[in-house]
């Protein structure tokens, strides 16, 4: 989607296909994102009075709201990505049907009050529990290759929390941003517990920098996203930060080919390689190399590209032409440092899609790459698949690790153990074996990047459990003195002693426990039990 906008205009949403205008929705001032926020921290202590299981019903309700609307959702969202429909059913709404349901089923269980083990040793009576209490106003950003599933997700897990909610949608994703507000509004939530903003980069570091912003999930780009944390560190407030990925698929001898290049064309090729985990470098074993390049060319050559509305389309355009710009540079520079093409590229002039006028770009096989080239090392955001053949697993893993983008990778081979070996190995915050990208099936589990690639994770079990602050809250009989407070006699020095000796390892530590020690333990028990 093309979208203009200034801090006074509105957010345009066009076709990127066809630049057929599809709407519009009023742009926030970045100096309105304090007092938004301010609004939805006056709503949130009444939602979090309510228990996490009646909070659970809303979650149910918005999956139904998202059923009930599922043709319309899938029409609109497709349009305004210029995605298929089909597409659109599978990696948004189902997913987050599916987290949805997730949520509220078991949200209750995973957010509940967790018991936490104290030795007799240190309290003797002492019990402890961790309780997960709301931050307040949680900020969510999304980006404009995540529309729907991921922000949604978010959205009802700090809602499930206790928190209430600011989410601003990428402005390209504007009227994805909408229809979410709209599937919570049928859903009967307290009106101002989620608000809606709009812009671009600056209101999203508003949002950020808002005084009643408690914590921020951010999905999008590395220069806004590094912004953003920044603002929310120099106020010591917590931030999830994803800033998308150069990942990487791994395919070795032992591979079923067929699939391995299928797959690869699939997660390549989704959302015209614009999605969240798209694969972008392919390091294939030698001893399968050619067959699997012949059925990824011959694979990517079959596939028609064009304005995804019409039957049969598989690949619409990319979201602007800027971006198209970028995927050219990148690879004519590696073409002209060595690099052959294919397949694929620019559609333009007379190679453009008939009754379009977007930005397209052919599904495009690459080989003759290596890692000295920027389209080995720069997120692409296009339809582009690198092919290097490799002699050994351990080049595999070591040039798959070579990225500063640790958001997912795969490994394609038919003995489950060595994958699993090598999936440990690579540096990636999510491994999938025999398949990539995560389908329907996997919208339960936490996503995010390695270390060095990201901060910290959202969705599943980890993501809920980030939307709420972990509290300690510890009990001890009010007719007890604590083991271990003061004097700091030589009876509470010997006692202490022992009870250390008691935890060796060592017989014989423990015996000289009981031996030299256990007279001062009786002292200094008889001690906590008076009530001085």
């Amino acid at each position: 989607m093309s979208v203009g906008i200034s801090e006074t205009a509105a957010v345009k949403a066009r076709d990127p296909a066809t630049g057929e205008a599809l709407g519009e929705v009023r742009a926030s001032l970045p100096d309105a994102i304090e007092g938004v926020v301010a609004e939805v921290a006056k709503v949130q202590p009444l939602w979090a009075l309510l228990r996490v299981e009646d909070r659970a019903r809303y979650m149910r309700r918005v999956a139904q709201a998202i059923v009930d609307e599922l043709d319309g959702l899938a029409e609109l969202l497709g349009r305004e990505q210029g995605r298929p429909r089909t597409e659109i059913v599978t990696l948004e709404l189902l997913p987050a049907i599916d987290a949805l349901i997730w949520i509220a089923d078991e949200g209750g269980d995973i957010l509940g009050t967790q018991k936490v083990g104290v030795h007799r040793s240190l309290g003797p009576a002492k019990r402890a529990r961790i309780a997960y209490e709301p931050y307040g106003v949680v900020g969510v950003i999304g980006a404009g290759s995540a529309p729907f599933a991921q922000p949604l997700a978010q959205i009802a897990g700090a809602l499930l929390a206790g928190n209430g909610v600011a989410f601003k949608p990428a402005r390209r994703a504007c009227l994805a941003g909408e229809r979410i507000a709209r599937v919570l509004a049928r859903a009967d939530l307290p009106e101002g517990l989620v608000r809606l903003v709009h812009g671009g980069a600056q209101v999203g570091v508003a949002l950020a920098r808002a005084k009643n912003c408690d914590k921020v999930l951010f999905t999008g780009s590395p220069s806004v996203g590094r912004a953003v944390a920044r603002a929310c560190v120099s106020q010591e407030k917590e931030v999830t930060v994803e800033l998308g990925g150069k990942d990487a698929m791994v395919v070795l001898a032992d591979a079923n080919v067929p699939r391995a290049a299928s797959g690869a064309l699939w997660a390549g090729c989704a959302g015209a390689g614009q999605a969240r985990g798209s694969v972008e470098r392919i390091y294939v074993a030698r001893e399968v190399h050619e067959n699997f390049l012949n059925r990824l060319v011959g694979g990517a050559g079959a596939l028609t590209v064009g304005d995804p509305g019409k039957a049969g389309v598989q690949v619409g355009p990319l979201a602007s032409m800027r971006r198209l710009e970028h995927v050219k540079e990148l690879v004519d520079e590696a073409v002209a440092q060595g690099a052959r093409v294919l397949c694929g590229g620019p559609l333009e002039g007379e190679k453009q899609p008939e009754g379009c006028s977007g930005a397209f770009y052919a599904p495009t096989v690459l080989t003759g790459v290596t890692h000295e080239m920027r389209v080995m090392r720069e997120p692409l955001d296009g339809p582009v698949l690198a092919v290097m053949r490799v002699e050994s697993i351990a080049q595999a893993v070591s040039l798959a690790n070579d990225s500063d983008y640790g958001l997912g990778a795969s490994v394609w081979t038919s003995d489950r153990y060595a994958g699993q070996r090598i999936a440990r190995d690579l540096e990636a915050g999510m491994v999938w074996l025999n398949d990539h990208l995560p389908g329907p099936a996997v919208s339960r589990g936490p996503w995010g990047a390695a270390a060095g690639a990201g901060l910290g994770r959202t969705l599943g079990e980890t993501g809920l459990r980030g939307c709420a602050q972990e509290k300690l809250i510890t009990w001890d009989p009010s007719g007890m003195r604590g083991l271990w407070w003061g004097p700091y006699d030589e009876t509470l020095g010997k006692a202490a002693r022992a009870v250390a000796w008691m935890r060796s390892s060592r017989d014989s530590d423990r015996e000289r426990a009981w031996r030299e020690g256990a007279l001062a333990i009786g002292r200094a028990s008889a001690r906590a039990l008076s009530r001085r």
